[in-house]
């Protein structure tokens, strides 16, 4: 998200200092990055196709679905394309953004040493996954755990029964891991999910039926017929039948979790309801032990260097005017706080231009009007999607709403002075 940003404000001639913690640009996709929460067998869950920058389109030598090293690989590649190094400080840590007067103090460590100076705003783009979120279990567990932030590496499960904590896509793609390199696997969670095929006719997923443009009342029975094409019934192997409607929560996209549960590689668990020792009790009465228990259970909205009071937070994110505009101020903005469905960097890279062009024209008539409507009060673009009340969910959007209310704004602001 920074890099789309730093793209956008060079674009519209918004000139600004970017600070970045890593030795290089690329976020938490380079494994070696300070705040990365990478692992070794990481690949991208959307296809390159529905992920890449329009304007920058990933190789053809690039697999379909990229591994983290390709990812780091292009983002480095957009860096040097668009020129982009040259706005960025690196091994930056910003510390603190506070209002002073009509500007605002950053402060930030590098070298060792605390610097400071004033901007006339703020543009926080630091990621949504990189604060573990730790459940507090009952009981205490005496063998190895970690969240799935502290997992580089399968030799880490090498001889361990091993339990993972959390069906996310993460938590999916860990488990296979496990399954392969530890003695035994077991998988928990909470409440159900619809599994989506990496592969659909040959093609992926995702790149399937978008050309059909349909409402949501008709899409999802038919999505969901076709995912009990392809898929089948999940509640076959132990998963749980979700209680809610599907799109109300992000779906698992991956191949391999049911086709191990169906070779019995891998057995479902409930909800933990404790730990004594090495033996985890489960909600449904029964127990195992493990050496090793992994809680693939998400991350939590982070912004260490601003007061919560300047982001309007609301319940769990902050409540912005297309996750990103703060409907009294212009001179804070928070990018990347979206998800979507098939949204991919190019939704965000959207995100970053309607912002870089208001900015670019403060003073304009067009910025006037946004400005208006921002302050009159807004609902998040859900498209009237219930989404299930996590935090994770907080900040996911319908991908069609989001994007027609984004183009709206970006077409509005066009050739803004």
């Amino acid at each position: 998200m920074g890099l789309a940003a730093a793209r956008a404000l060079s674009k519209n001639g918004v000139s600004f200092q970017g600070f970045e913690i890593n030795s290089d640009v690329g976020g938490l996709w380079d494994i070696d990055g300070p705040r990365s929460t990478m692992y070794e067998t990481a690949h991208l869950i959307s296809s390159k196709t529905m992920t890449q920058f329009d304007e920058f389109p990933m190789k053809d030598s690039v697999a379909e679905y990229p591994s983290h090293r390709e990812v780091f690989a292009y983002f480095r590649d957009f860096a040097r394309r668009f020129d982009l190094y040259r706005h960025f400080i690196f091994g930056a840590e910003v510390l603190s953004a506070v209002p002073e007067g009509a500007a605002w103090r950053v402060t930030w460590r590098e070298g060792g040493e605390e610097h400071s100076a004033l901007f006339k705003g703020v543009l926080a783009a630091n990621g949504t996954l990189s604060e573990p979120n730790m459940p507090a279990f009952e009981g205490r567990f005496e063998g190895e755990l970690i969240h799935a932030a502290d997992y580089r590496d399968p030799k880490q499960f090498d001889g361990k029964r091993v339990l993972v904590v959390g069906a996310g896509n993460s938590g999916c793609d860990i488990a296979v891991d496990a399954i392969h390199h530890g003695q035994s696997c077991d998988i928990s969670l909470r409440r159900g999910y619809y599994f989506v095929p990496k592969y659909v006719f040959g093609k992926p997923a995702d790149t399937v039926g978008g050309a059909i443009k349909l409402p949501m009342w008709l899409k999802r029975p038919i999505d969901k017929w076709l995912l009990s094409w392809f898929v089948g019934d999940p509640q076959r192997y132990g998963f749980p039948k979700p209680d809610y409607k599907l799109y109300e929560s992000h779906p698992i996209v991956n191949s391999l979790i049911l086709f191990h549960a169906g070779h019995g590689d891998i057995h479902v668990r409930a909800d933990v309801a404790r730990f004594e020792g090495k033996t985890a009790h489960f909600k449904d009465g029964s127990q195992a032990d493990y050496d090793m228990v992994l809680c693939a259970t998400g991350y939590k909205l982070h912004y260490p260097f601003l007061d919560k009071d300047l982001l309007n937070w609301q319940d769990n994110a902050p409540h912005l005017y297309l996750n990103c505009m703060h409907p009294t101020r212009d001179d804070i903005f928070v990018l990347g706080m979206v998800e979507a469905s098939g949204l991919g960097w190019q939704g965000r890279a959207d995100q970053a231009e309607m912002v870089a062009r208001y900015l670019a024209g403060l003073q304009g008539e067009a910025a006037a009007d946004l400005r208006a409507r921002k302050k009159a009060g807004f609902e998040r673009a859900t498209g009237g999607m219930d989404y299930i009340k996590l935090p994770r969910m907080a900040y996911y959007v319908d991908k069609a709403t989001y994007l027609k209310a984004l183009h709206r704004e970006i077409n509005a602001l066009e050739g803004a002075p």
